[in-house]
């Protein structure tokens, strides 16, 4: 009878002595830190290293050579090709169906399309949605508009007619996307620093952010606002944008030259599904990282990093892809291969944008990747990039991840608006297209030539 009576005992100080946890001691939350990433669809990770920054040979913009510098960034997950029509169109058609969703649930239809709430407690901005109502719902619209050309029911094709102009065409310019972030560079202002001995923000803290809305007709209106800082959602800043993009670009950037037809169907058409985006402003970029962000987390157990535009320091060090001297992604010093080949899409010579088998944007891949496996760093088109753009980034930015970042206001002069774009794009000699070399746009402009891809930072070293 002993052997039973000391064998609960045996277990007990075999479980201790294996965890090694007493009872007591300082064993921490109890969380496994065994944690491993699952890799990112679509992204290619970049391990941690340091290399030297800045243009090799003298800048094909500026009149002097960059200030090359040793910089070190840690690792990170980078999509292997520019965000393309097709990946931002799932983007755009969320917010369509967000918006129409909204429009049935505010119009009475709160049953069908709502999740557990009232009409009359239904905000458009936060209210819960049946997004599993959303894979029929423009086949019933289409049904109920037919139905309504013939006299009969039509409760939610009246609840979406402020969607589309009086020719059925969808309103664009009504794609509004709401979100909004913190803004760190408030918090750690010296004036705004939080005294952890008191608990509480400095008398004199305030928050400088941007406010927007939608008025009565329709349009955005956004002003910088200043207000105590007394808890941290006063440092949010809220912000709607239209996240359709300008299809315009292409005739407005070359004048006195025929590009309607890209006008017409670059985003539109399925022939163009996998070229890159174009015509996205930085401030779109910068809602589709916080879309992609909340979409991933919406539909899966992850908790991930968010995902972001990359830095100057991180593009240009994906761009090298681990080669120290390389002048291009490719490795090499010249924009052909042995045999002659031109390994990117831009403009080889004057006029003849066809020699490289691309008169403007390309399908994306269509060039060999650099040896971190990501296409299209060199040519096809420009890349925004996180950075905030001066001449001289190299000489004040941080060696250890360095960046230069502001979250420019609506109040705040153009050249606090100038982003670092990157890359070079298919209307560029090949001196842009240089892992080094660095342009500027203002953030709110949109270009046939620049397009974006995002990053995720590792969880881990």
């Amino acid at each position: 009878m002993k052997i039973f009576k000391i064998l609960p005992i045996l277990a007990l100080a075999a479980v201790v002595a294996g965890c090694n946890k007493p009872a007591g001691e300082l064993v921490g939350a109890g969380q496994n830190g065994n944690f491993k990433e699952a890799d990112p669809y679509g992204m290619v990770f970049i391990k941690k290293g340091s290399f030297l920054m800045g243009a090799n040979t003298q800048s094909a913009v500026f009149g002097q050579p960059d200030n090359q510098a040793m910089r070190t960034v840690q690792a990170f997950w980078m999509d292997e090709t520019e965000i393309t029509n097709d990946e931002y169109k799932q983007f755009v058609n969320w917010v369509r169906d967000s918006i129409a969703l909204r429009l049935a649930v505010v119009n009475g239809l709160e049953e069908e399309f709502a999740l557990g709430i009232d009409n009359d407690d239904f905000t458009p901005e936060t209210g819960r949605l049946n997004w599993k109502k959303a894979a029929g719902l423009w086949d019933r619209y289409a049904r109920e508009k037919a139905a309504y050309q013939t006299g009969g029911e039509s409760d939610l094709y009246e609840a979406l007619q402020a969607m589309f102009y009086s020719d059925g065409q969808l309103k664009t310019t009504a794609l509004h996307y709401r979100y909004s972030w913190m803004n760190y560079d408030q918090a750690v202002l010296p004036q705004n620093k939080y005294d952890v001995a008191r608990g509480c923000y400095p008398p004199n803290a305030m928050s400088r952010v941007d406010s927007s809305w939608v008025d009565e007709n329709g349009v955005i209106q956004e002003m910088t606002v200043e207000r105590p800082l007394r808890e941290p959602k006063d440092l949010l800043t809220n912000k709607i944008i239209c996240i359709y993009p300008d299809t315009m670009v292409w005739v407005r950037d070359f004048q006195y030259s025929y590009n309607d037809p890209m006008l017409l169907k670059y985003f539109s058409h399925r022939g163009f599904a996998d070229y890159p985006v174009v015509g996205v402003t930085w401030e779109q970029a910068h809602a589709f990282c916080r879309w992609r962000t909340d979409y991933l987390v919406d539909n899966t157990a992850i908790d991930p990093m968010v995902y972001r535009l990359p830095t100057e320091a991180e593009w240009e060090y994906a761009a090298r892809g681990g080669r120290k001297l390389g002048m291009y992604p490719w490795g090499g010093n010249y924009a052909r291969d042995a045999k002659g080949c031109f390994l990117a899409n831009f403009k080889p010579y004057r006029g003849a944008y066809n020699d490289d088998t691309g008169t403007s944007t390309m399908r994306v891949a269509q060039f060999a990747p650099n040896d971190f496996g990501l296409f299209d760093m060199a040519g096809n088109v420009a890349e925004w990039t996180s950075t905030s753009f001066t001449t001289t980034n190299n000489v004040y930015t941080n060696d250890l991840n360095p960046e230069f970042v502001y979250m420019a206001r609506q109040a705040d002069p153009d050249a606090l608006k100038r982003k670092v774009i990157k890359g070079g794009s298919w209307k560029d000699i090949s001196a842009y297209l240089q892992c080094g070399a660095r342009d500027f746009e203002l953030q709110y402009e949109d270009r046939s030539y620049i397009g974006f891809r995002c990053v995720r930072s590792h969880i881990g070293d």
